[in-house]
């Protein structure tokens, strides 16, 4: 394990926010496209709704008013179902 100075760490990026924030600094920043709707993810991982929900950590009636637009994933699991787009793989090795 290296020795690494946190203090030093903070104030480095302390620096960094002023000089963005002054626009001396041009910071790096990545939009996401939205995932594919629930149910086209569900259905390329060959999972039961009841299984889709256990993986997403959320309940079945959740993973139902998604695919029938009654509701939205926001947040967290907006980037799981991203994640189980983009790399079907982590979820195969889960169930």
């Amino acid at each position: 394990m290296t020795d690494r100075n946190i203090g030093m760490e903070i104030l480095e990026g302390i620096k960094e926010i002023k000089k963005h924030k002054k626009g001396e600094l041009r910071l790096k920043t990545t939009t996401l496209s939205d995932p594919s709707p629930a149910q086209i993810i569900r259905k390329k991982l060959e999972l039961s709704q009841a299984s889709f929900a256990g993986l997403m950590g959320v309940s079945i009636r959740t993973i139902q008013d998604w695919e029938q637009g009654r509701r939205s994933p926001k947040g967290p699991a907006k980037s799981l179902l991203r994640v189980a787009e983009q790399h079907p793989e982590v979820f195969a090795d889960i169930h």
